[in-house]
């Protein structure tokens, strides 16, 4: 009986210990400023923004998918993916893509075999609540990462300090964050992409809740790839780019200021990879997009079921049924609008958002200034902060001494 005692006490002090130390982690890993976040400034202007200005309709697209996990050097679990680059890269070349890039978790992965097309991106996040980012142009990979992110001021506060050390960062798969909610969005800057169509929705609200808040972001769609011999895991998020080449000083380019669209796309063959290769091949695609005065137009390459221009709020501007183009004149109130393009075997091309703004004003998108932090209340929340680490310090201390 006194043995069991005796078990019993040790395996309570060993889950109390890592109860206390899980703690005094979320503890130290929350500290950040408290930000006081700017309200909503709806683009407004008498010009356009038009992503697609460069727009080469003999050059054609490059397909691309920017989200990629493979195998790394190391032990498991820092291997959740079971096979190299190369053979990933091998993959996608037979499904029609173009481009490749290798986005490990917190790891930037060298290029299989061509230094030239080396693009320096991995994702960052350790966070329970699965608050990642692909984080592009980084010399290094930044680890700290709160290990639950319970506030916006949180997330903002990671995304300035990545923003710090690297050339543009993409949020990933929003419906995916826990505890990620219409106010975050809509609050959130520091980021230029947002990942779009993470397999859950083809809505992509919260794309329009940032925008309508006057954040203006590029989308990208990636398969967020793990399992390159899955077939429904892989060539069904893509997108299509004008960039003269995969090295990154194009893609960068590229990527920043719009020149591109993202694709949803059916796991075709449902198993059968000969038929799934020859669709991918087939894909319908964007022949012509752009602005002529205040009047926005898509031109596709086959009819789609339906074509739709979403704008502030989520709104529905504009809806046209079995059609292969539609236009839509921005009107003096609308701050924003997108193209979303519906096919009948479920393909969905998502064009990135035509917007409002001041020419006279400088480049659109300009970056946007820093979110104003609000010093007392940052001074009052780290104090409160390193009060419970000291008092879970000392209960820690207390109970290994017993």
């Amino acid at each position: 009986m006194r043995v069991i005692k005796i078990i019993l006490r040790a395996v309570g002090k060993l889950l109390s210990g890592i109860a206390l130390a899980f703690l005094l982690a979320l503890a130290v890993t929350s500290v950040s400023p408290i930000y006081r976040f700017r309200g909503p400034q709806p683009f407004h202007g008498e010009d356009i923004f038009n992503p697609y200005a460069a727009l080469d309709t003999a050059q054609g697209w490059k397909r691309a998918n920017f989200h990629t996990h493979t195998r790394v050097s190391g032990p498991w679990p820092m291997n959740e993916c079971p096979r190299w680059p190369g053979y990933t890269d091998s993959v996608y070349r037979a499904l029609g893509y173009d481009i490749v890039t290798f986005s490990n978790h917190n790891e930037i992965t060298a290029h299989p075999y061509d230094s030239t097309l080396q693009v320096n991106v991995y994702e960052q996040g350790y966070s329970i609540n699965k608050f990642h980012k692909l984080v592009f142009g980084s010399p290094k990979v930044i680890h700290w990462d709160p290990l639950l992110y319970l506030t916006t001021s949180q997330r903002q506060w990671n995304l300035d300090y990545l923003g710090r050390s690297s050339d543009f960062i993409q949020v990933n798969h929003p419906y995916r964050v826990l505890l990620n909610n219409r106010r975050h969005m809509e609050r959130l800057s520091g980021y230029q992409i947002m990942e779009l169509d993470t397999h859950v929705s083809t809505e992509n609200e919260y794309w329009d809740w940032a925008l309508s808040w006057g954040h203006y972001s590029f989308g990208l769609a990636n398969d967020d790839l793990h399992f390159p011999d899955k077939h429904w895991k892989i060539a069904i998020r893509c997108n299509f780019l004008q960039t003269p080449s995969g090295r990154y000083e194009d893609l960068k380019n590229t990527l920043l200021t719009g020149c591109y669209y993202a694709m949803r796309v059916p796991d075709y063959g449902n198993g059968d990879w000969k038929e799934k290769i020859a669709r991918n091949h087939e894909l319908p695609y964007v022949k012509d997009i752009g602005v002529e005065g205040s009047t926005l137009y898509m031109k596709l390459s086959q009819k789609a079921d339906s074509i739709r221009v979403n704008g502030q709020d989520h709104a529905t501007l504009a809806l046209a049924a079995d059609t292969d183009c539609l236009s839509y004149t921005l009107k003096a109130d609308d701050p924003f609008a997108r193209f979303t393009a519906f096919f009948p075997d479920g393909a969905v091309i998502y064009s990135n958002p035509f917007a409002r703004y001041d020419a006279s004003a400088g480049p659109f998108p300009a970056p946007e200034p820093p979110q104003p932090v609000n010093w007392i209340l940052t001074v009052l929340y780290n104090l409160l902060l390193l009060a419970v680490i000291a008092v879970l310090v000392s209960a820690i201390i207390k109970l290994f001494r017993k």
